[in-house]
């Protein structure tokens, strides 16, 4: 089981204003959750919550937070995959 957090704020969707982005999201809601809390990630945040496409919007200095408690960096894409994964019950 994991927390990933993608390279969104590598494109043009990851740019909020001033602030570049990416999602976080993982492989169950307790580990996200937990992530969320430990970076200091408001749940209000959080998006699609218990669904397969639940996550959070994080900004860069948070990222750096979850890769340094153990969040694993991934593609766009590999997001994606993920995502496609959890709907197709593959998560289970």
């Amino acid at each position: 089981m994991a927390v990933y957090v993608d390279d969104m704020h590598l494109t043009p969707i990851g740019q909020f204003g001033r602030m570049k982005m990416c999602h976080m999201t993982a492989d169950t809601e307790e580990e996200l959750n937990a992530m969320a809390d430990k970076i200091g990630v408001a749940r209000k945040w959080h998006q699609y919550p218990g669904t397969p496409r639940s996550h959070y919007d994080i900004a860069m200095s948070k990222r750096s937070l979850a890769i340094e408690y153990g969040a694993k960096e991934i593609t766009m894409r590999e997001t994606a995959l993920l995502v496609r994964a959890k709907r197709n019950g593959a998560m289970a």
